[in-house]
């Protein structure tokens, strides 16, 4: 019974461990940076507002539709005026007492033009939702990318501290023995010690680094967790060559000069005649004769004519001229900063490229002068003081590419930005 009890707790023990072991596999699965441009979407509440927004917009347009249709309505009112002691209202204007109980059909007259152009305002302001939906989309993604370069940057600084730190534990127990066997003096040990406690130090510094990061990345994408796990490269479609002028950012400026147009439009139709007819029927008496009679119906019809009102017309025409040319002189400037914009991005892209051959070479260089230093360093003919010198500046090589690397992706990512 004693065995059964132990072997059941290893069993246990065991699925606990397998269960912890899975979860934790699951949790260090690299993501990579469509992952949190995606939860960024998703959590967003001004895409959710911008959505809501586009269907108000189409609720509107049902609205305005519905209005175009003949309008039902009842109504009733009662009138009661006491004269007492010929002390009262007129009775030939009041009727003393009065009651009337109505339903009533009214149809305003809209002409096709009118529709089209009250409809053409709803859908301009549907593509004004849908044209700020798609901004709002294209820079939260800009802010996801720029955290996510600068937190895969730290990954990699934490990665290379890691890999020097190990470098250097391994030559440390070395140069340890040696020193002891007087093959380097007390003082070379001790500097190359420093140094080694250093680069700890520099590694935990970078791990720290990588965490602030990775929580910030989070907090932008709106996901609520603590751990972190490896990131994959970002990836970035070629880089293209040509600025045509025309772009996603001038599509605002298409609207705005769309909607003055129809607003002239708007304008127009507002001074062309107006006319709407009704019919109603039901019960309406004064009580004086035969009121059970009063049952009835009528017909009618209302017109409306502008004749003079100050040139008010002419008042709003300059109006939208005005928000017409306003609107044209933004675009003009917009297009000359988009593309000057997009030049020195291009330029600055094809300077940082330049830069990797000579990264490189210094890089292949320290690298095999820590190699030769390395072995020289077992039989004690280097110093130390020009092993660390060679360690130092092999990082300060690899931190410059890194540097390069990261900064041409944020170029990169802002190009892709401006040029659509």
């Amino acid at each position: 019974m004693e065995r059964f009890k132990k072997g059941l707790l290893l069993l246990v023990c065991f699925l606990c461990c397998g269960v912890w072991v899975q979860g934790q596999s699951v949790s260090k699965a690299p993501v990579d940076l469509d992952f949190f441009v995606d939860n960024a979407l998703h959590h967003s509440p001004l895409m959710k507002d911008y959505h809501n927004q586009l269907l108000m917009n189409k609720i509107d347009s049902m609205r305005l539709k519905a209005g175009y249709k003949p309008q039902l309505n009842a109504s009733s009112t009662g009138l009661y005026a006491p004269v007492i002691k010929g002390y009262g209202y007129d009775e030939a204007l009041t009727n003393s007492h009065t009651l009337d109980a109505l339903l009533t059909l009214n149809y305003g007259i809209i002409t096709a033009g009118q529709k089209n152009n009250q409809m053409e305002a709803i859908r301009l302001q549907g593509d004004s939702i849908r044209y700020a939906t798609r901004l709002s989309e294209l820079d939260l993604r800009k802010a996801i990318t720029d955290q996510y370069i600068v937190a895969y940057a730290s990954q990699l600084q934490l990665e290379f501290n890691r890999d020097i730190s190990v470098l250097l534990s391994k030559e440390e127990g070395l140069l340890k023995k040696l020193t002891r066997v007087n093959a380097y003096k007390q003082t070379e040990y001790l500097t190359f010690l420093v140094t080694f406690q250093q680069q700890q130090l520099q590694w935990k510094q970078a791990e720290l680094q990588f965490k602030t990061d990775y929580a910030l990345l989070n907090y932008l994408a709106g996901i609520n967790d603590t751990t972190t796990t490896v990131l994959k490269e970002p990836f970035f479609n070629p880089v293209k060559e040509v600025f045509s002028g025309k772009s996603f950012f001038t599509r605002r400026f298409e609207i705005d000069s769309l909607k003055a147009l129809n607003e002239k439009k708007a304008v127009d139709f507002n001074y062309r005649p107006k006319a709407s007819v009704y019919a109603n029927g039901g019960y309406n008496s004064s009580f004086v004769l035969q009121p059970y009679r009063n049952f009835g119906t009528s017909v009618g019809f209302t017109v409306s004519i502008p004749i003079y009102d100050g040139h008010q017309r002419k008042m709003q025409y300059n109006k939208v001229e005005l928000q017409a040319r306003t609107s044209s002189y933004y675009r003009s400037f917009f297009v000359q900063q988009q593309k000057q914009q997009m030049d020195m991005l291009h330029q600055q892209i094809k300077e940082t490229d330049g830069l990797y051959k000579q990264i490189n070479e210094q890089i292949r260089f320290t690298r095999s002068l820590i190699e030769a230093d390395s072995k020289l360093l077992h039989t004690g003919d280097v110093k130390i003081a020009d092993f660390v010198i060679a360690i130092n500046n092999y990082m300060a090589a690899q931190n410059l590419l890194r540097q390069t690397n990261i900064n041409r992706l944020k170029l990169i990512n802002q190009l892709n930005y401006w040029n659509r």
